[in-house]
């Protein structure tokens, strides 16, 4: 069963939809269906979904700037629109197809197929992945790898390349000793759970440090500097505890 959402502005274009799935595609279960994009991001950052039928023309903000929340995403994207000028645009936003108003049945059902096809791989490669996470959970010689996805791509990290990571609202940024910054659309405790509670402290809401990185702590202002030269704020609450490790 693949598990979607709708985001329209027009209530009737979403209930003529939502019926073709059910008359035409009975293995897809209509999750929740949108005409606010805001509301509708709030969900996918909340609940996992397959795929997402997404207008482009709404009021409150087209469908492309919608994406542009979801740098990283998961789900695929159908766009559903009227016209026929956006098909370039939805090449470049790696849309699995791109339906025409009024929908034709023959070519919704090809969509289905599509992200049926799509999802297939993505379970491969998901299998792929727990391989990978589970060979590295079960080195015991040195200190276990720290692994982070990112870009496509599995990063299996020592613990002393990380310097820091700094929370960007339902993201996060990781910021290696290498200079390189590692963007991932994951909140910064769920990083934060990954790495060894005896190498890295979160001394701010926003900030999570490599202890071992720390070079000096400047009281009076009450930053800390890393051996990189950047500055990051020590809350007062987490002070003590902080200078204790």
């Amino acid at each position: 069963m693949l598990n979607v959402i709708i985001l329209d502005d027009e209530s009737k274009a979403i209930q003529s939809l939502e019926w073709e799935l059910k008359s035409f595609c009975p293995k897809v279960n209509v999750l929740a269906t949108f005409t606010n994009p805001f509301e509708a991001k709030d969900y996918i950052l909340n609940n996992p979904i397959d795929a997402i039928f997404l207008d482009i023309d709404m009021p409150q903000m087209d469908g492309f700037h919608f994406l542009e929340f979801f740098p990283s995403r998961e789900f695929c994207v159908v766009i559903t629109t009227a016209y026929d000028q956006y098909g370039i645009q939805a090449l470049k936003q790696q849309a699995i197809d791109y339906l025409l108003k009024p929908i034709d049945s023959d070519d919704l059902i090809k969509s289905v197929e599509k992200i049926r096809e799509k999802r297939s791989a993505s379970n491969i490669k998901d299998m792929l992945e727990d391989m990978l996470l589970n060979i590295n959970n079960s080195q015991t010689l040195g200190p276990k790898k720290v692994n982070i996805s990112c870009d496509g791509k599995i990063y299996f990290l020592e613990p002393d390349e990380i310097l820091y990571c700094e929370s960007d609202g339902n993201y996060c940024n990781v910021f290696l000793e290498n200079g390189q910054k590692l963007f991932l659309t994951q909140i910064l405790k769920q990083i934060e759970e990954k790495l060894p509670k005896n190498l890295f402290y979160r001394v701010h809401n926003s900030y999570v440090v490599n202890l071992n990185k720390v070079r000096e702590y400047q009281k009076n202002e009450g930053f800390l500097v890393l051996t990189n030269g950047k500055k990051v704020p020590v809350s007062r609450t987490k002070k003590s505890l902080f200078l204790e490790k």
